[in-house]
């Protein structure tokens, strides 16, 4: 029996790939790692098809190590899981180790096979194949569109700020929005755009025009995250202090698949809410975690901000707290933590539904 399950182990073979934009390559190593075989794949849908039957000719397929499963490696790591194939996400090799043996394609497609192999620097990838991910998009096009809103509104100030006099005089103390109505308003003599005067005020008109197009699409995009965030999440989003746009960044972060997260510790490291060890001989301390998801990090500080000036039973957290001679920096760490232990059973269990 023993003979049997040694010789089955013996046939098994891991794949890797070290994706690109224009070109994936792959790479499958047998149970000691050892080289067997590499192929370059175009990323188009007949290429990922082509490289997943590659993959499982060399033998029965335990798992694949893909890099940049988020990016390049998405469509991948879905036509892989499609079939049924375990797909780990693998980080970028070491730059210690490739300095000693080089780089090039092939040794990273072979280097991502056998971290998928060891198990080291690998991780379940998100599944990026329901509404979490529909969520992510759309925050996409909202963040650039907030964006691109604040820039036109500094280049609009910036513009009135150099403008003759007779154009700064008219619309300089306006509010923001009195002000977007003001000059796209105004009907600049577009045959005399070579003065100055009229120049500034085609400028602002244009400007005043782009402003309102992306309020209307913001104001669109916030339509739909509303309505995706509160039938995917339900319970997250009855939290106090838990918005729509919190809510997605901490969806997005778990992804679709939350069980990848194995614990509450887990999506606290996830998010950078979780104090570091730090400790040397008789020093015993903890230190502050500056990696995980800034995004979600930031999602947490809203909320306890958000209770700290809302919420009865924080207040007297933070009071409490005070006494004993924290900072108000050190209570946020604190409730950052505490918000993100509460929220991981919620977030779970309304994606898991």
């Amino acid at each position: 029996m023993a003979n049997t399950m040694l010789s089955d182990s013996a046939r098994l073979v891991t794949g890797g790939v070290d994706t690109h934009k224009h070109v994936h390559v792959a790479a499958v190593v047998n149970h000691l790692g050892a080289e067997l075989a590499t192929k370059s794949f175009p990323t188009h849908s007949a290429g990922y098809i082509d490289l997943a039957n590659w993959h499982t000719t060399h033998g029965p397929l335990s798992r694949v190590g893909v890099e940049g499963t988020g990016s390049w490696g998405a469509e991948l790591s879905r036509e892989l899981a499609r079939r049924g194939i375990e797909v780990v996400e693998i980080n970028r090799p070491n730059r210690q180790a490739r300095r000693r043996t080089g780089k090039s394609d092939p040794l990273d497609a072979i280097a991502a096979a056998r971290a998928a192999l060891s198990g080291v620097h690998a991780g379940t990838p998100k599944t990026c194949d329901g509404p979490v991910e529909a969520i992510r998009m759309l925050r996409v096009a909202r963040s650039s569109a907030m964006k691109t809103r604040t820039q036109t509104m500094n280049q609009i100030r910036a513009i009135l700020d150099t403008a003759p006099s007779e154009t700064r005089d008219r619309f300089r103390d306006l509010s923001p929005v009195r002000l977007i109505k003001a000059i796209t308003n105004t009907r600049p003599d577009h045959a005399r755009v070579n003065e100055p005067a009229v120049a500034a005020a085609t400028t602002l008109q244009t400007l005043g025009r782009r402003w309102q197009f992306l309020t209307t699409q913001i104001g669109e995009l916030d339509n739909h995250l509303d309505t995706l965030v509160a039938d995917t999440a339900p319970n997250l989003i009855a939290l106090i202090g838990v918005g729509t746009d919190t809510a997605a960044a901490l969806l997005v972060t778990a992804g679709d698949n939350p069980d990848r997260l194995s614990s509450e510790a887990s999506f606290a490291a996830l998010c950078g809410v979780n104090p570091l060890p730090a400790s040397s001989g008789r020093t015993q301390r903890h230190r502050l975690n500056r990696a995980g998801n800034r995004d979600a990090n930031s999602a947490l500080w809203r909320i306890v901000l958000s209770r700290m000036s809302h919420d009865d039973q924080t207040r007297i957290y933070v009071q409490r707290r005070t006494t004993e001679g924290l900072s108000k920096r050190e209570i946020i760490r604190c409730l950052k933590r505490y918000v993100a232990r509460e929220i991981y059973p919620i977030l779970t269990g309304d994606l898991a539904n």
